[in-house]
């Protein structure tokens, strides 16, 4: 059974806690990891890139010159993608990037996102921040005792004075359990959570 630290807000150890092997001890499916992050990144592009190709350009609706004996080349329009101010080749035009991936994939690069941080010792759970009020400079001291650059915060109810205490702390971040998600448990060195959090997760992603 996967067992990881229990910290406190000043970084010490308190104890332990055993994980469901089914949720943080599955194997690591990077294929399944690389599908749905490769297909988050897509959805959130907005696609909305768009040029303006020789038909939409205006003007250039007059022939430049005469076809012929002018010594230079033939031109129909002003508005050629040769020439300057002319239309673009092949431009972009708005269109939609998103990715479909099935829901039994989404668990499955979930469970090896969390199991990968049980593995590489990378994910601890914190009982109580137990912060009266927003201080910055506690949560550093508590990240640094990490050693982790970055650090992925997982909370099941809104703290403020752990959002406030975060959010000027390059690299940290905290997220609600809802808002979970396969990109940022791999973007970040080191992942905290909350008891709740660490149930919630079981719960939901058992098979």
């Amino acid at each position: 059974m996967p067992v990881i630290k229990m910290l406190n807000i000043s970084g010490e150890v308190v104890g332990e806690k055993t994980l469901s092997d089914e949720v943080f001890g599955a194997p690591v499916h990077v294929s399944a990891m690389h599908q749905v992050v490769v297909a988050q990144l897509a959805n959130a592009r907005q696609g909305t890139a768009s040029a303006k190709m020789r038909g939409e350009v205006r003007g250039g609706g007059k022939k430049p010159w005469k076809q012929k004996h002018t010594g230079r080349a033939r031109a129909g329009s002003s508005r050629s993608p040769l020439w300057v101010g002319g239309g673009v080749v092949h431009g972009p035009k708005p269109r939609t990037y998103s990715l479909k991936v099935n829901k039994k994939v989404r668990a499955l690069a979930m469970r090896s996102a969390l199991s990968m941080r049980v593995v590489e010792q990378s994910l601890c759970g914190v009982e109580n921040f137990g912060l009266e009020a927003p201080s910055t400079k506690k949560m550093k001291s508590f990240i640094d005792s990490l050693n982790a650059k970055k650090v992925l915060i997982l909370l099941d109810k809104r703290d403020e004075n752990v959002v406030r205490s975060a959010s000027n702390i390059p690299g940290a971040k905290v997220l609600h359990v809802d808002s979970i998600n396969v990109l940022d448990l791999v973007h970040h060195d080191h992942v905290v959570a909350t008891p709740a959090v660490l149930q919630k997760l079981e719960e939901v992603y058992a098979r």
